[in-house]
């Protein structure tokens, strides 16, 4: 089960560069359910996320059972060419919290170009009530339509007024 609370970001934390990062490119064979296709860097990954449901608990977290299969290059590439809508391509890095967190800050290229926003999934509910974000965080977005990638791969270029 995935629970995740997402973020906008006021600055990047310092040091960025000494994350390790991850080239990611990725694409909609459907949005309802959501079944995905992702490369990142080297590896070609299918994700089907079924709703548990619920999209969101009663507190606005998103709440998706999630699958991911391997994928062959050659099977990503085929599939490539039948996603609905654009094909997403960011950097992510992924920075250590305290108890053991990662935060996975996506910054977005090509028309998704200046918008940014950090990642954190939880094992419960109650873990992500108890979440204290570190202060490079901005305001909470998980509940906002216009930072789930689903929609992001249907518009033409990144305005914040979308």
């Amino acid at each position: 089960m995935e629970i995740e609370k997402k973020f906008r970001i006021k600055r990047f934390p310092e040091g960025l560069e000494q994350y390790p990062c991850i080239q990611i490119e990725q694409g909609y064979l459907c949005r309802g359910p959501v079944v995905r296709i992702r490369k990142a860097n080297e590896d070609y990954i299918l994700t089907y996320k079924s709703k548990t449901g619920q999209d969101e608990d009663a507190l606005g977290m998103k709440i998706a059972n999630e699958v991911e299969l391997p994928l062959t290059e050659s099977a990503y590439l085929h599939l490539r060419k039948k996603i609905d809508g654009k094909l997403i391509t960011k950097t992510r890095y992924k920075i250590p919290l305290e108890n053991g967190r990662k935060a996975e800050l996506d910054i977005f290229h090509g028309y998704l170009e200046g918008l940014q926003f950090v990642e954190v999934e939880f094992d419960s509910t109650e873990q992500a009530l108890e979440f204290q974000p570190p202060d490079w965080f901005g305001e909470d977005v998980s509940t906002d339509h216009r930072f789930a990638n689903n929609y992001l791969c249907t518009i033409s270029e990144w305005k914040e007024t979308e």
